[in-house]
């Protein structure tokens, strides 16, 4: 790349003129470079953004993990609710209630890693059934506490309104 020079300015005589420049005009730079501030963001500028991130966080979080909770929640309800229809599917064919691993339900990873799932079964007349799901890890800290669905179709909870 060639550098362009500006001459210096002479007067009608061939003196040279003292003309200022100026402070823009810079001759050692190339033609169409200008010399621009330093990009970038400063030390307060970040720290203000990490301390927005932070208060989105703190407000976000118990949220969102609420949000996981009643999820997993739901998991394991559907869960107790197809064991349940397949436990009345084995009444009408075999006149009992089957043990949990003979309902043929297998226990979804997602329900099995939250909660421990359990079937009572009552073989006085008339036969009855219990299946009681209890939370586990960080599932136990739910509102609900253990969940559970009998023959009768009665659901429960620790707490109302879980179902």
């Amino acid at each position: 790349m060639r550098l362009k020079f500006r001459a210096p300015a002479a007067d009608s005589n061939g003196m040279r003129k003292n003309v200022s420049t100026p402070r823009s005009a810079r001759p050692w730079l190339p033609a169409g470079v200008h010399r621009s501030r330093s990009r970038g963001f400063t030390l307060i500028e970040l720290m203000i953004a990490v301390a927005v991130v932070g208060i989105l966080m703190a407000l976000a979080l118990p949220s969102y993990t609420e949000h996981v909770r009643r999820s997993h929640r739901s998991e394991a309800q559907a869960y107790l609710m197809a064991v349940a229809n397949r436990q009345h599917q084995f009444l009408i064919d075999t006149r009992a209630f089957a043990a949990l691993a003979n309902v043929g339900v297998a226990v979804p990873a997602a329900v099995s890693n939250h909660y421990t799932v359990t079937l009572e079964l009552a073989a006085g007349p008339p036969p009855g059934f219990s299946v009681v799901a209890t939370p586990k890890g960080s599932q136990a800290s739910e509102r609900c506490g253990v969940l559970s669905i009998d023959q009768a179709g009665t659901k429960g909870a620790d707490k109302t309104g879980c179902w």
